[in-house]
């Protein structure tokens, strides 16, 4: 194998794999690090300049990062990187006077922004302070978007969306809420510069089953339904409610029918309960306020009497899976199961909605009447209109919608000021030592059995009383404190010099992991199964070094490394280093 370029910026990044796997990129370690010394304004920042919605995505985020945590290569849950975000957002200093200044003068460009949500105040955020003219229409009331209509009060309350909503907002955007854009077309006559579509999954799926037609008046959209709660239209449901689901809206669906008068609520999903798409923290938060999940069963009929919902039959099926791993479900041939309703909420997925495109803008769209969008663009068929967020490729979450947004920001200028949108800028990398002496290192990397600390949350006497009473408190200080220190700073690199070493092997003895191998070089399927420990994660890298005197090679495997900094601390020669990796991706205007 070639020796390792670790000059190549995406090496260490992919090493650092909660960072690797946020789709924003937050430099997670950074900020935990931050938190640990008590550095709260700093940690926020640290987030706000990737993610945006730090006090947002604290309570919401579907945490993409916690399941590559490094952690688990030493226990079994990974550090709460989500929850420390919230610590940060909640206890920083006023931050408004480290935002962005934006600029009096104009540059003379104007974008249009449609939609409210994530990705176009991502935009929003990386356009305004380069002294773009904003204009952003939306149809609800506020800013936010769906984080506003969908997302219930109890997991993210009113005031912490609209503090962090309204740092975008306040950039001297020009907003039009209250208003539905009905035609693109309009917004393209304005001569805007160009067009940002961050409208979202707007539209509610549904299930066509026998009795639907009688039944109509006491069944929902779950997506409707909810934002119907949210803006107050909705007060009350049924006592006996049926969520027909199993991904998080309908943990929210639920959860929120428990708040507004349903006392036997259940939700019904057709595949076993480990392949719900509910994150499984929702899955637990629904159960632990009583609420029983049937799996297994699909919905077959709407069952009316006398021109009254009563409830719905379900068939019980059993997966199962072919070699492949796909799968079926296999009706058991047991009777029907009768469950009773008073009203049904159906949250089976979103889709797009596009109806106010015209098709004569030059704007292709697939087969499933979605936008042909340029993936690392974000750019259509029609170089002036931008997309981003579930509007781009169908429904994802806020943290995606954010890293589309950065990036269609940085499109956006790039052709406004008619350059190419394909060259993009790189990354910002820094790689420093952390040596402070000559064994000694300006970070605690002790590995340890640290579990993971349960956050507290508020009574069901209040909560379940109270639709607008959040459910988790979050950490406390100290507590955030002790869970930061279960990080293992990820981001600081086993840095190896060759010239330095004398091959003594003192690192390989002394890795608790035995990642470090020192032997002849050959092919890389072949190499990996010689090493101290055999290499079988395919995904992560070998580092490799160049020739050493003896002919041989350093060969660590970045797949079980701790980055305890044992071996630099133990190498006569100091030929391992402990250095920092930080890397921030590109945003508008760098």
């Amino acid at each position: 194998m070639k020796p390792t370029d670790i000059k190549n910026p995406e090496y260490f990044h992919k090493v650092v794999d909660c960072q690797y796997a946020c789709p924003a990129h937050t430099p997670v370690p950074e900020y935990i690090r931050l938190i640990a010394a008590e550095r709260y304004t700093d940690a926020y920042m640290v987030n706000w300049q990737s993610n945006v919605f730090p006090g947002i995505l604290g309570r919401t985020c579907d945490r993409p990062c916690e399941p590559a945590c490094r952690r688990v290569r030493v226990e079994e849950e990974p550090v709460a990187i989500c929850r420390l975000k919230r610590v940060a957002a909640d206890n920083k200093d006023d931050i408004r006077d480290q935002l962005p200044v934006i600029p009096k003068a104009k540059n003379g460009k104007r974008v249009a922004l449609i939609g409210a949500g994530p990705a176009s105040l991502t935009v929003a955020r990386g356009l305004a302070p380069l002294g773009y003219s904003i204009d952003l229409y939306d149809n609800q009331f506020a800013g936010g978007g769906m984080m506003r209509s969908q997302i219930p009060s109890f997991r993210l309350p009113a005031e912490v969306l609209d503090e962090e909503v309204n740092y975008i907002l306040d950039m001297g955007l020009n907003t039009t809420f209250n208003i539905q854009v009905e035609s693109l077309k309009e917004i393209l006559d304005k001569e805007y510069d160009a067009v940002f579509v961050g409208t979202g999954a707007p539209r509610g799926k549904g299930l066509n089953l026998p009795g639907l037609e009688d039944a109509m008046p006491n069944v929902y959209l779950g997506i409707d339904w909810l934002s119907s709660v949210a803006f107050e239209h909705t007060k009350s449901i049924g006592k006996r409610v049926l969520v027909l689901g199993g991904g998080n809206t309908a943990m929210d669906c639920c959860r929120t029918s428990r708040r507004m008068g349903g006392e036997d609520v259940r939700v019904v999903v057709r595949s076993p309960f480990e392949e719900m798409k509910a994150s499984p923290w929702e899955k637990e938060d629904a159960a632990n306020e009583g609420i029983p999940i049937y799996n297994n069963h699909v919905p077959k009929e709407f069952v009316v009497e006398d021109g009254k919902l009563k409830g719905m039959r379900f068939e019980k099926v059993e997966a199962h899976y072919d070699e492949s791993g796909k799968r079926t479900l296999v009706p058991t041939g047991e009777d029907l199961v009768f469950m009773e309703a008073d009203d049904v909420l159906m949250a089976i997925g979103q889709e797009n909605a596009f109806p106010w495109i015209e098709r004569d803008l030059g704007i292709e769209f697939d087969k499933w009447e979605m936008p042909v969008v340029d993936e690392t663009t974000f750019q259509s068929t029609n170089e002036r209109v931008f997309f981003g967020g579930d509007s781009a490729f169908g429904p994802e979450n806020i943290i995606t919608a954010v890293a589309h947004g950065h990036q269609a920001a940085v499109s956006i200028d790039l052709f406004c000021r008619g350059e190419d949108v394909h060259k993009r800028p790189p990354p910002h990398v820094t790689l420093s030592s952390q040596k402070m002496g000559v064994h000694e290192w300006s970070y605690d990397n002790a590995v340890a059995n640290d579990r993971r600390y349960a956050v507290p949350h508020a009574p069901l006497s209040k909560t379940l009383t109270n639709r607008k009473v959040e459910v988790e408190l979050g950490f406390d200080v100290e507590t955030g404190y002790k869970e930061a220190e279960r990080c293992l700073n990820c981001d600081v690199q086993t840095v190896f010099d060759e010239l330095r070493c004398i091959e003594c092997d003192a690192c390989v003895d002394i890795c608790p992991t035995d990642c470090i191998t020192f032997t002849t070089n050959g092919a890389e399927e072949e190499l990996r199964h010689r090493l101290e420990a055999p290499a079988s994660n395919l995904a992560q890298d070998l580092y490799i070094s160049a020739d050493l005197p003896t002919m041989r090679v350093m060969v660590k495997d970045e797949n079980v490394c701790l980055h305890c900094g044992l071996c630099a601390e133990r190498c006569p020669p100091t030929a391992w280093d402990m250095q920092k990796f930080l890397y921030n991706v590109h945003k508008a205007g760098e």
